[in-house]
């Protein structure tokens, strides 16, 4: 068998899928010193706050973490999201960091020592990619079944409150032909309240944006009631007035007005950019068009569980391919520093329009650090959420 070729990916892969989940790491150094000669082989995950990559260890996990913005080899491959070769001290040999991720959610990175000679082809850093590629999808089922790789994203403790939001996301990242989006919450270990969540079809994605009310336990217990209520009605297939209008009411019916939840709620048609938009409190919407930034006026209605059985209306605008949308929680727009002035919306625009080259989870995550700049770098008291889209349209038929 020619070792370089594509032909060891589908036995590769097959492999992957037949391996127990706490030996994914074990399985993939045998097939790759198998079929690349990798002389070793290292597995590092995003940790919560998208600042450091873990290595993923037998428990409990050790080992030095690599910075994601550091400058290091490992950190360019994950934010630049394309394989970076590092020459070693090793005559003849190098060490290929592999982006690992998985319908544009980014997880993480993989390493592989091997000879020179094997990534001298580009076909042969073409294969570990998609190697690794598969490698993610089988982490991502993994998950499911083993904490291990759950644990090794964690510099420190998850409060509760925490634990509860993160298993409820639908991710970070998700990428189509259409477009890309990129989520990022702080504080990663204790957020409380906020909340993004997506879902996509055949003709439209829908996108959400909560803001639970309160601290801790009681606040992730709101937004969780939300959420859910919010994807009960989604998948009714309702319109998005209806939604709201549903998610309004398990909300009042649990609470009785005492805490409600501010919520956006987005439609966009993939075919045409048309979206639909229900403004149920306080996440703001801003767009980035031909080197513009602009909030997006919605008419402010009420949040989900105010009073009883609020009806909703929804209001359209249109997307043009190049577009960005940025939204931010009320932890991001209306935060305010020891002094109390407020983070406010030239600030949201100025750091919005510096990174206007960058990717989309990267400007998702360069919002946050605009943030926590303005508070002197310490960890926020309030939750904070931006979610990051980034607009193509749909893209012509190849037939």
């Amino acid at each position: 068998m020619d070792r370089h070729s594509t032909g060891w990916l589908g036995v590769a892969e097959s492999t992957l899928r037949l391996t127990p989940p706490t030996a994914l790491l074990s399985t993939a150094r045998s097939l790759l010193a198998e079929y690349v000669q990798a002389r070793d082989v290292t597995l590092l995950l995003a940790d919560y706050g998208l600042s450091v990559l873990q290595p993923v260890t037998h428990l409990p996990h050790t080992g030095d973490a690599t910075g994601v913005h550091d400058g290091s080899p490992a950190g360019r491959a994950f934010t630049g999201q394309a394989p970076v070769v590092e020459v070693t001290d090793e005559p003849g040999a190098v060490r290929t960091h592999l982006p690992i991720t998985v319908r544009g959610d980014r997880l993480g990175v993989l390493s592989v020592d091997l000879p020179e000679t094997a990534v001298k082809d580009p076909s042969g850093v073409l294969n570990l990619a998609t190697f690794a590629t598969a490698l993610g999808h089988e982490l991502l089922v993994a998950e499911r079944d083993t904490d291990l790789y759950l644990q090794a994203r964690r510099r420190r403790r998850l409060t509760l409150a925490a634990e509860m939001q993160w298993q409820l996301l639908p991710g970070r990242g998700f990428e189509s032909d259409a477009f890309t989006l990129g989520a990022h919450l702080e504080p990663a270990y204790a957020v409380g309240g906020d909340n993004f969540d997506w879902s996509v079809t055949d003709d439209s994605l829908t996108i959400t944006v909560t803001d639970g009310q309160g601290h801790g336990i009681q606040a992730a217990l709101l937004t969780s009631l939300t959420v859910n209520a919010l994807r009960n009605a989604r998948r009714a297939g309702i319109s998005l007035a209806d939604q709201a209008c549903l998610a309004d009411q398990a909300v009042y019916g649990e609470y009785g007005g005492r805490l409600s939840a501010p919520s956006l709620l987005l439609r966009i048609e993939l075919a045409t950019g048309r979206t639909c938009a229900v403004d149920a409190g306080s996440p703001q919407l801003f767009r980035h068009r031909e080197g513009t930034v602009e909030r997006v006026e919605l008419d402010a209605q009420l949040p989900l569980g105010m009073f009883e059985e609020t009806q909703y209306n929804e209001e359209q605008f249109s997307l043009e391919p190049g577009d960005r949308l940025i939204i931010v929680s009320s932890g991001v727009h209306a935060s305010r520093n020891e002094a109390g002035s407020s983070f406010g919306e030239l600030a949201l625009r100025e750091t919005i329009a510096a990174a206007r080259g960058a990717s989309t989870h990267e400007t998702a995550r360069a919002v946050v650090d605009g943030l926590m700049q303005y508070h002197g770098g310490e960890e926020l008291s309030a939750d904070a959420a931006v979610l990051c889209l980034d607009w193509r349209g749909a893209q012509p038929s190849e037939h």
